[in-house]
């Protein structure tokens, strides 16, 4: 087993592409003019000048923002509000594994709605909302999707907008990729700035165009629902981290982030062109999306694979990834998640090829 282990299975850039630099100049920067608010209790909401920054991003009144410790908090918030055990709420098949997992311990019935190579199937979607109790929200991943990679098209968007005022259904839009977009790949507009019947509540985060470490996401909904929820997260935990979102605040007006945001996209398409190109000579028989941005790309391998029986000789061969199974409420067995972010362009190659020979391990072994 080669002693270094070569990871498509973390959802994080590789440290080489972290502005360690940029963050420290925010950082002497917020401790130099806003130390005050920095190292104190703030409110639920968060960061004030944040939100203000974040409402004109959006469009959007500043009563309609709060921040939190990453979107997947956020997340928790918003899940905690609107979920009773029993209640049904509609998933993308696959979607993020870990919003499956937190609306699994809140007891939702979970019902699972195809993703086709432009976002979720809308014959299923429509037929899901005409059968059995009305849904309570439905958790979507717009733009560069984890873990499939896709985009939901802007037809697909105003149609999921038309069946949610139709069902009277509230839509999540989860989408902390959509500015880590490559060349040619512009994000389309959100469903949020659609939505002029207040059913849309948008989540986002700096983990993906700062650092992972910062853990700073935020929500942008009604204003109802937005002071709703910043009660409850005053509540838990009186104010999430002001350091942090000072830090980030500073990034924001200083043209720290949008720098840095360049820098990832130049980055992240060079191992995405690289992983695309690698799979092509090594695994040809591999069906997959090519995203336009964000940090993953989704395998679909022939019926006779079994990604979690893979796994074992992918870490002798010293290369991981996620089975994708992981993402799913049931199927999966011959998908698989790779996560570019986190591999180097010049080390993608080395990394498929290993990849290519468990591949050729198991099935050999199926063979005997």
């Amino acid at each position: 087993m080669p002693a270094d282990v070569i990871s498509f299975a973390r959802g994080a850039p590789s440290a080489d592409i972290l502005p360690r630099e940029l963050v420290r100049e925010a950082a002497a920067r917020a401790l130099e003019s806003d130390w005050e608010r920095a190292l104190s209790y703030g409110t639920g909401r968060g960061h004030p000048g944040l939100c203000e920054w974040l409402a004109e991003f959006h469009g959007v009144d500043t009563s309609q923002v709060m921040i939190a410790n990453g979107s997947l908090e956020a997340g928790v918030l918003l899940f905690e509000r609107l979920v009773e055990p029993g209640d049904r709420v509609i998933v993308e098949s696959p979607s993020y594994d870990r919003t499956l997992l937190l609306l699994h311990r809140l007891g939702a019935e979970l019902t699972a709605v195809p993703l086709d190579a432009d976002g979720i199937n809308l014959s299923y979607l429509e037929e899901t909302l005409e059968l059995g109790p009305a849904p309570k929200f439905a958790h979507i991943i717009p733009t560069f999707h984890n873990p499939a990679g896709c985009t939901l098209s802007d037809e697909k968007r105003h149609r999921v907008l038309e069946l949610a005022a139709d069902n009277d259904l509230k839509i999540f839009e989860d989408d902390p990729y959509a500015e880590v977009y490559f060349e040619g790949h512009e994000p389309l507009p959100t469903m949020l700035s659609m939505d002029d019947a207040g059913r849309v509540i948008y989540a986002s985060s700096f983990s993906k165009t700062v650092s992972p470490g910062v853990r700073v996401g935020y929500l942008v909904g009604p204003a109802d629902d937005i002071a709703a929820l910043a009660k409850r997260a005053n509540e838990n935990y009186i104010s999430p981290n002001m350091l942090a979102e000072s830090i980030v605040y500073e990034l924001c007006v200083s043209g720290g982030l949008a720098e840095n945001i360049d820098m990832v996209r130049h980055s992240l398409r060079e191992r995405r062109d690289a992983l695309v190109e690698a799979l092509g000579e090594l695994i040809p028989e591999a069906e997959f999306v090519v995203p336009g941005g964000g940090y993953f790309l989704w395998l679909d391998l022939a019926d006779d694979v079994d990604s979690k029986e893979l796994l074992a000789p992918a870490k002798d061969e010293g290369v991981a990834f996620v089975p994708g199974a992981d993402f799913m409420l049931e199927g999966g067995a011959s998908s698989l998640r790779l996560s570019f972010a986190s591999v180097p362009a010049e080390r993608v190659p080395e990394g498929v090829e290993r990849l290519a020979r468990a591949l050729d391990r198991v099935r050999t072994a199926a063979a005997a």
